[in-house]
């Protein structure tokens, strides 16, 4: 149960400031530089939200630091990204799933892509004191 809340907290609060961002980087970025640069400046700010947000988490709640444990929490966070990316996501842009992946620049798509991996195994890479 608690691998569980750390997976839900870590996604939530990710998946929290990746919702703020979203728009200013759509809205204010895009415009003036272009998709794939707006989405390339925005990976930076989330790997450090990512590194943070996952060594909070793993203080915070005292997940183990097993590898059983730590990429469950990972997972579980991986699982609730992609339902929220492929649903309320594509629901707010109006977007087919086969849209949404013709859609994807190939280089800010793969770099997105290699984000959520990092996501995924940060709550592992990350040291709890």
């Amino acid at each position: 149960m608690q691998i569980l809340k750390a997976g839900v907290l870590y996604f939530a609060f990710v998946f929290g400031v990746g919702f703020i961002l979203g728009p200013i980087r759509v809205l204010g970025v895009a415009p003036r530089l272009g998709t794939r640069m707006a989405e390339l400046l925005e990976t930076p700010v989330m790997l450090v939200v990512i590194i943070l947000a996952a060594r909070w988490i793993v203080r915070r709640l005292a997940v183990p630091p097993t590898l059983s444990c730590r990429l469950g929490m990972g997972c579980i966070a991986l699982i609730f990204m992609l339902v929220a990316e492929f649903t309320l996501v594509l629901w707010l842009r109006g977007l087919s799933f086969r849209e949404y992946l013709a859609g994807r620049d190939p280089v800010a798509g793969t770099v997105y892509y290699l984000t959520l991996g990092v996501f995924a195994a940060m709550p592992l890479l990350v040291v709890r004191r």
